[in-house]
């Protein structure tokens, strides 16, 4: 069997300068820090049918029409 993934992370870490081992460091400490936001989709399925059917074909039209367009004036 192989190496183990930390054994690896580490041969590779050693290969490292000062400066990029630090930002391995502080990558990881984000990794760790990263905390989920939002709303689950489960908690949305009360606003299901909450836009009635011609409502919804209208804007397919509107974003069928102004999509895939360039506008060299715009942003």
């Amino acid at each position: 069997m192989g190496k183990g993934l930390e054994q690896e992370v580490a041969e590779q870490l050693s290969t490292l300068d000062d400066a990029r081992q630090r930002q391995v460091l502080d990558f990881a400490r984000s990794l760790g820090e990263t905390v989920l936001r939002g709303t689950p989709g489960t908690d949305l399925t009360r606003f299901s049918g909450a836009i009635s059917r011609d409502d919804l074909d209208r804007i397919t039209i509107e974003i069928e029409q102004g999509c895939e367009q360039v506008d060299s004036h715009g942003w």
